[in-house]
Parts: C-alpha cells; structure tokens; sequence
C-alpha cells in the first residue's frame, strides 16, 4: 500500500459521508466545548471571591460530571447511524480485496480524523466562549464583572483526556462489528427489512400499566420528602413505559390505521403507514429516546428557571425577618418566663444603644418534636423514624407547642384557652379532628383552627407537613415530652426565637448582626461558666443580608447549569431527529423511485412524507408535554425544597418553556422534512 493511503480513503470515506459525519463532527465539538465551559468554571478562581460563587462551583463541578456520562452514551447512540450506514461501505471493501485488517486501519483513520477535529476545535470555542459564559454566571450572581482572561490547563487535560477515552471506545465498538459481521451480510445491510417485533399489544400494555402507575406517584404524593424519595423510580418508570409504548404501542397504531380504510386507502397515508409498520421497532426507539430527552430539557428549564426568577420571594420565605435568633436550651427550667426576660431586655438594651432602625421586633418560646400521625394519635418513636421507611413519609409531621401568652403577644389578639385546650395552625397537612393526643403527653381539645400565623421563622425551611399547637400551660403539657430529650435520641428540642427587621441598608444590618452575635456569645460564655446561667446549649443566627449571597450562588448556579445542559440536551434531540430522517431517507430512496416510474409525482410524494413525519413526528412533542403535566404535582413539591411554593410563577414558566420548545421542535421539524424530501427524491 502506498503512504497515505489508508488517509485518503478514510477522508473519502467521511467526504462522500458528510450529510452524516457533519452534524456528528459538530455535536462532538459541542459535547467538547461545553465540558471544558462548565469544568473551567467548577475550577474558577474569579469566583472564588464572588459572593454564592463557592455554591456556583459546586454546582457546576456536578454538571461536568453529568456532560460527561451523557456525551459518552449520547456519542456512543450517535456512532450507531454512522455504522449501520457505512456497513455497505465495508462489506464492498472487503468483497474488493481489501481484510478485515485493512478495513479497521481505515476505520482508525476515521475515528482518529474526527477525534482531531473535534477535540482541537472543541477545546478552542471552549476556551473562546468560556470568557462570555464567566460574565454571564457572575451577572446571575450579581457580582462585579472582571475582564481578565485565562486558560484553565486542567480543564484543557480533563477535555482531551476523557473525550479522547470516548473516541477510543467508539472505536473499539466499531472494530467490534466489522470484524463479526459477513461481508455479504455488510455488503446488503442496507437492504434488510425491519419485521415488526412480536407481542406488541402485550408489551404495548405493559408500558401503559407502567406509566399510569408512574403518573399515579407523582399525582398522590402529598409532601416534598415523599416527592423527594419517589422521583426517580417515577423518573425510570416514565422513562422505561415510554420506550415499550413507542417501540410496541406504534406498531398497533399502525396495524389500527391500516384497518381504517377510510384513512389507510389513501394516496397520502397508504405508503408511509406501510413503510412505519415495517421498521418501527428501530423507529420507535429513536421517537421514545426524543420524547425522553424533550421532557428533560422542558423539566430542568422549568424548574431552574422558576427557581432563579423565584430566588427574591423564596429567600424572604425562609427569612420572613431581617435577622433571626434562634437559641437552643437544655431543659424546660429555662424556658421560664425569668430565664427569658432576662436574655430579651439584654438584646432590646443592646439594640436602644446601637440603632434606631429596628421595627417588628418580636419573640416565642416552641418546643419542637416529630412523629408518625395516624388518625388523631401522635407516636413518638425514636427507633421508626431512624429506619425511615417509605411507609413513614406520609405519616411524618412536625408538632410545634407554642406557649398561649407568647401567641397573643406576637399576633396582637386576646386568646383565652382552658386546661387541655389548644388552638392549631397546619401547613401543607389537613387536620380534620377534634382532637390531638400525643405519645406520652396529655389528649388535647381543638377549639380553633387558625388559617394564618405571622411567625414561622422557625418552621419555613421545612420540608415535612407541620402543625403548631398554642397552649395555655406550656410546661404542663412539654414536661411528659422531656423524657425524648434524655439520652442519644434528644428528639425534643426547647427553643427561643427572636426576631426583628432592619430598615436601614445591608451595611447596617450586618452591624446589628454582629452586635447580636457578640451579646449571644455573651450568653454562653455566662452559660458555661455558670454566672447567671441561661441554659443554653447553642445558638444560631440568621441574616437575610448575609444568607443572600450564598442564596443567589445556588439558584444562579442551578439556573446557569440548567441552560448549558437544556443546550445538550436540545442539540441531542436535534442529531437524533436528524439522522432518523436522513437514515430512514436513504432506505426509502429506491421506494419512491419506483413510486416516481410508476406515476407518481413529486407533489405527491412530499403529501406523502408529511403524512409519515406529521404521523410521528409530533407524537414525541405531545407526550413529553403530557410527561410533563403529569410530572407538575411532584416538581411543584420539589421546588417545596427549596421553599418556593409560587404557583402563578412556575405556570408561567411551565408553559412559556412549552410554547418556545414546541417553536424550536417545529422548526426542527420542517428542516430535517426538506433533508428527507431532497434525498428520497435525488436519483441513485
């Protein structure tokens, strides 16, 4: 063999190939590019010094990690049309002389160009545009804008190191199948028929038993821990039901078409249900991994776009105030009414000397415990709610007691309760009882159900249905509790909450902050040295103006995440589109050739390809769309996580997400119809 000859023909080879080879050359430079974007972020040191930014990196440290296994599968799928459409290529190779041998160092030279041209080029947009994604990031962040430029060298070495490993299997997998395929059978492969698969209704069923099941989770769930606990089974659930429906469920479509005669004995649906019918098992495959792939771009633009437009009012929800102190004490002794006052003209003395910018100033004395509700019965179990099982979720709920004198104190009314009497407040639970009895405690008569509470600093970050039960003597009715603070389970837990607004601006609020930090540290100090004790065992400070940028570092990193892999995910979903037509225009090529000698048109054969692709192209579309209905309740409990329960706004979202989805799709759609019309009508 002459030098460079196995060059020139692998290039001929990708030449002669290139309405294939173009767009999986570009989708490998993109998978390169948004790795290197994404892992030089995960390693930037700019954001280091950016306020959430740490919160940012983490985030994307985890997404490069998920480009990653996704461009190794996505890649790997992506190889598989431009093998079945080469393997004629092969088997003529062989059949001209050429071994096995030959044809694998022409399939290296393949592999080896395109590994090149996608790493270099890759690697170059990605050091090119990782400048434009670092404003980008840093301005969801609200950080000040840096214009200093940089390289990230290991992420330049994890690119080509890991991608390099993706090609290298690829072409292990492609050596794979020249070597154990007939060159007769290669020589042909492009005529082999597709047999519709057996059992389809069965299998078909199947998958609608499956996915009702996965749609009755994530419509019955009732809290966010459930949600939490049940999303992937329904994820697989979903995802396994939608390939047995597409792959069986649409050769039944096809057979029930073919019997309507008044739809199927048409010059405009006769071919195309017939030619479905026949390799729908492969096109079914590639209709369910679009559908897939739909549902999660439209699920992860929803939820991180609400999230990110959302972040304002969720940080509010989880501080209602300014600041928020929560002190954490030892046995009930100290929660008395002495032992309280005490600490409460401290800090109202420390706030007069240092601010006049003070409003909403208010306090409470909770006592905390969860437990298993069933009916109108608390149990108190330390052993059941460490095993957790699924069987506890729905039961789990959080009782906070409240002292009476407290409740009128910060909701400026005048309660009066009798012994054994208690007024409630639920949130994401219905309580439908006239009465409440604890494990271990006292049965307690509901005389009010209030639907309001202005404070529930100390219940926003829950993730459980809670229920808070105002007292009128709440020593008496915490005391039989106690005895689930002694030991190692200490599921008791005694508080005092102070809470206040600052009206002046951040600076401010971080200097009352620190004052009440250094007046609590006092506390302790006290505490520990036994000097007018206070009992406290720890405490903890919360300031919106300092939780805020690490609070903006999460969402916008979500938010930022959720765009780069929307972008993966939407240009897999486009390769994927595209090759069906192209794979699926080539084996209707010489079909409509005949179609053309025996009359028929080429008007009439676009009616033709646009009944097919109108038939199944859109199925996809309406399924993700459905996936997604279905799948609101359950991400709607979820973003409960992370306390955003802003209806209106993720509708919005949710369907803005769906309209400009369904706008790309349609484009899509009519782009990839004309690359299928042009070559089922070029001559061979």
């Amino acid at each position: 063999m002459k030098k460079g000859f196995y060059r020139r023909i692998a290039l001929t080879g990708i030449n002669r190939n290139r309405k294939l080879y173009v767009p999986y050359i570009i989708t490998c430079i993109g998978m390169v590019m948004m790795y290197y974007i994404i892992s030089s972020l995960s390693a930037s040191e700019l954001l280091e010094h950016v306020s959430g930014g740490r919160t940012a990196k983490s985030m994307l440290d985890l997404g490069s990690r998920i480009i990653f296994i996704f461009s190794l599968v996505f890649l790997f799928y992506s190889n598989s049309f431009l093998v079945r459409r080469r393997k004629k290529e092969f088997g003529l190779y062989n059949i001209l002389g050429m071994s096995k041998k030959n044809v694998s160092i022409v399939l290296l030279w393949e592999t080896a160009i395109t590994a090149f041209i996608s790493l270099l080029a890759g690697v170059f947009l990605g050091i090119a545009f990782s400048k434009l994604a670092e404003l980008l990031l840093i301005n969801m962040l609200n950080g000040d804008v840096a214009y200093s430029f940089s390289v990230s060298m290991p992420s330049v070495k994890n690119s080509l190191l890991l991608f390099g490993l993706i090609f290298l299997l690829i072409f292990l997998n492609g050596l794979r199948q020249v070597h154990l395929a007939n060159p007769i059978a290669l020589l042909h492969s492009e005529n082999v028929g597709e047999k519709p698969p057996k059992g389809n209704i069965l299998w078909g069923f199947g998958g609608v038993v499956i996915l009702a099941a996965a749609y009755y989770i994530a419509l019955s769930i009732k809290n966010p821990l459930s949600a939490l606990v049940h999303f992937y089974a329904a994820v697989i659930m979903v995802i396994a039901a939608t390939y047995l429906i597409f792959i069986s469920g649409s050769v039944v479509l096809c057979r029930l078409l073919q019997k309507a005669k008044g739809y199927y004995y048409k010059p405009d649906h006769f071919v195309p249900v017939a030619q479905m019918k026949y390799r729908m098992k492969r096109n079914g495959a590639g209709l369910a991994s679009i559908c897939i792939l739909s549902t999660m771009v439209l699920v992860m633009i929803t939820s991180s776009s609400c999230l990110y437009f959302g972040k304002e009012k969720s940080l509010r929800e989880i501080y209602p105030h300014s600041i928020n102190l929560t002190v954490i004490l030892n046995s009930m002794e100290y929660t008395s009414d002495e032992n309280i006052g005490r600490m409460r003209n401290s800090l109202q003395t420390l706030l007069a000397e240092n601010s006049s910018d003070i409003d909403n100033v208010s306090d409470y004395r909770i006592a905390n415990i969860a437990g298993c509700l069933y009916d109108d019965k608390m149990e108190v179990d330390a052993k059941a709610l460490e095993s957790f099982g699924t069987d506890t979720f729905d039961k789990l709920v959080n009782l906070y007691f409240m002292p009476l004198s407290d409740y009128n104190r910060i909701c400026s009314t005048d309660e009066q309760l009798a012994e054994n009497e208690a007024i409630i407040y639920c949130c994401r639970m219905d309580y439908g009882y006239e009465s409440l009895t604890v494990k271990n405690g006292m049965t307690l008569n509901i005389v009010k159900k209030t639907g309001s509470f202005p404070e529930k600093d100390f219940a926003t970050t829950e993730i459980i249905p809670y229920m808070v039960i105002v007292v009128p003597d709440f020593e008496k009715t915490v005391a039989p509790l106690t005895e689930f603070k002694e030991g190692e389970d200490d599921m008791l837990t005694l508080k005092w909450e102070y809470c206040l607004d600052v009206l002046g601006d951040k600076q401010q609020e971080h200097f009352i902050c620190e004052k009440i930090r250094q007046k609590t540290d006092e506390f302790v100090r006290e505490t520990d040295s036994e000097k007018n004790a206070y009992g406290i065992y720890y405490t903890n400070l919360d300031s919106r103006a300092e939780s805020r940028d690490e609070f903006y570092g999460l969402y916008g990193g979500l938010f930022f995440l959720g765009i780069l892999l929307s972008l993966v995910f939407i240009s897999a979903t486009v390769l994927i589109i595209y090759y069906k037509q192209v794979s699926e225009g080539y084996e209707d090529r010489s079909r409509f050739e005949i179609m053309q000698k025996v009359g028929m048109t080429k008007s009439e054969i676009k009616k033709n390809i646009n009944s097919q692709m109108l038939l199944v192209f859109f199925l996809p579309l309406g399924f993700a769309i459905m996936h997604l209905g279905f799948a609101f309740p359950i991400i709607r409990k979820l973003l409960l996580l992370f306390s955003l329960d802003n209806f209106n706004l993720f509708i919005t979202t949710t369907c803005l997400s769906i309209l400009v989805f369904a706008i790309f799709y349609t484009l899509t759609y009519k782009a990839t119809g004309n690359a299928y019309y042009r070559i089922v009508s070029e001559k061979k």
